[in-house]
């Protein structure tokens, strides 16, 4: 396992047991951000960095009981949170990482991913795996419940011309990756930026067999011959 990957594991694991009730007032802002989506009944969506799966509800009520909705997520805590909540009746939760999604090419109509591009060890390289995964026309929506400046301040910083998730900066970093964006709103309330995945496709990247995943909790089975390449409990 990569520093990275222990250092997002050691932040997230100490947090997960207190994770929802930091943040409670945050479910309409997710449903929300999941309806700009535009998801179909049947569609089938990957929630990446998941978390304490706080999208589930919303992404599994977008695509409806015929879709298929995963969550995947590092930090095994954060995953038993989601089960102890009950999300694991909205998706099948994987313990994998992201940054190399253990999917087949081309499987996903979209990719929900709230505060993640922060914690991407390369994100050119991941956001292009993540592209990997995503049909030709498939959408990404990078989401965080408050805004960019808001978040500096919580966080008692200030923000910087370099910061990854300023527009200037986002733009050419997503059409390295794959993704074009559509549109992008940085506001107090929420940081939401939507992109969609190009026709020519994006570089292989990781090899997705090597990613670590097992499924948590006792999720229902989305079929077969396109999630996880290989699994283990």
């Amino acid at each position: 396992m990569s520093d990275d990957h222990t250092h997002v594991q050691e932040f997230f694991g100490a947090r997960a047991a207190d994770w929802d009730r930091r943040f409670p007032d945050d479910g309409p802002t997710y449903a929300a951000a999941v309806a700009e989506l535009g998801l179909r009944e049947g569609g089938r969506v990957l929630d990446a960095g998941c978390g304490t799966g706080r999208a589930l509800p919303a992404l599994r009520a977008a695509v409806g009981p015929s879709g298929v909705v995963l969550g995947a997520d590092l930090t095994p805590a954060m995953l038993r949170e989601a089960v102890r909540a009950g999300r694991d009746r909205d998706g099948v939760l994987l313990l994998a990482d992201v940054a190399a999604p253990p999917l087949r090419p081309g499987v996903l109509d979209a990719v929900f991913a709230a505060g993640l591009i922060a914690h991407l060890p390369d994100p050119v390289a991941n956001l292009r795996e993540l592209a990997r995964a995503v049909r030709p026309g498939g959408v990404l929506a990078l989401f965080h419940p408050v805004g960019r400046a808001a978040l500096a301040a919580r966080q008692g910083r200030s923000l910087t011309p370099d910061d990854l998730r300023a527009e200037p900066n986002l733009r050419p970093l997503l059409a390295r990756s794959g993704w074009r964006m559509t549109s992008y709103a940085d506001e107090d309330t929420r940081f939401l930026v939507l992109a969609v995945r190009g026709n020519r496709a994006p570089g292989q990247g990781a090899d997705p067999q090597s990613a670590s995943a097992g499924r948590t909790g006792q999720p229902r089975s989305p079929g077969t011959g396109w999630v996880p390449r290989s699994s283990s409990r």
